[in-house]
């Protein structure tokens, strides 16, 4: 398991004008979160999606692309991977300045970008939001990447953040319904990922959530909210979890503020675009 125990801050400096000359005081320091992910330009889930609600809750947010989108609330058209050497980069002058209290990955796309990834040496919880497909259904992972995240990524994970689909793809079985979600969890967290959190949303009624951690199962359940504008809930999702980790919170408290958080983000939601649009990443930042 990575070493956690990193605790580089970032300071707010205020400057304020007197009488006397120029003062400069540090005012706050605030836990710096580090994203992985691919590029949405419609705003509403990957890259963007991450850095806005790190703001909102009060983390500031780093960066690495992975790939770039070309997409908005009713369609992807196209997408295109970076050179794995250049996301090593991204990832690199991160770490070398502002070390991040936690990361997430999202879209990576091929197996070339999750070695890259897997071998940064992050020294801090990861995340690992396993996108696979996009809202509109265009690919993001190659089944190539699929194995190397097993393989590589899983084991470094303080937690894995599937939903139905994905959890199905990861542990081999059909996960339909809350029983096959506790074996999935199971089969998933024996990759080595220290939690895993199977997301209900696909599933009829409550939108229940399932957190397997150390042995222990915790239900996470809010009502489902009708609603078409769903886009970028898993990516907010994983970046509340991630930021909430970064402020120093244990993962079961983590994942149920995010849960809140989530949950407040789609009732609110602006009702933006004609098609899918995005949650409210302006929603309650009071957790």
């Amino acid at each position: 398991m990575p070493d956690y125990r990193h605790k580089v801050r970032v300071p707010i400096w205020h400057q304020k004008e007197s009488r006397y000359g120029t003062a400069i005081t540090c005012l706050q320091v605030i836990p710096v979160a580090l994203t992985i992910a691919g590029s949405d330009p419609s705003g509403g889930a990957g890259i963007q999606a991450d850095l806005k609600t790190f703001h909102q809750l009060k983390v500031f947010g780093t960066a690495a692309i992975t790939l770039v989108t070309v997409q908005n609330t009713t369609r992807m058209s196209r997408v295109e991977t970076l050179d794995p050497s250049l996301v090593s980069e991204q990832i690199d002058a991160v770490l070398e300045d502002l070390p991040p209290l936690a990361a997430k990955t999202g879209a990576l796309g091929t197996a070339a970008i999750i070695e890259a990834v897997a071998a940064c040496g992050l020294k801090c919880p990861l995340v690992v939001d396993p996108v696979m497909i996009g809202k509109h259904g265009a690919p993001l992972m190659d089944l190539a990447g699929r194995e190397a995240l097993r393989r590589l990524l899983l084991p470094q994970a303080a937690l894995i953040t599937p939903n139905l689909p994905e959890a199905a793809e990861l542990a081999g079985i059909p996960v339909e319904d809350f029983d096959q979600m506790r074996e999935a969890a199971v089969r998933i967290a024996r990759f080595g990922a220290r939690s895993v959190l199977i997301k209900g949303g696909h599933l009829q009624g409550d939108a229940v959530d399932l957190l397997f951690l150390d042995g222990k199962f915790t239900e996470l359940r809010a009502a489902r909210i009708d609603t078409l504008h769903t886009h970028g809930t898993g990516c907010t999702y994983s970046a509340a979890i991630t930021a909430f980790l970064a402020r120093g919170f244990p993962m079961v408290e983590a994942v149920t503020r995010a849960k809140r958080f989530i949950d407040d983000a789609i009732r609110t939601n602006p009702g933006l675009g004609a098609g899918s649009g995005p949650v409210n990443h302006w929603a309650e930042n009071s957790l």
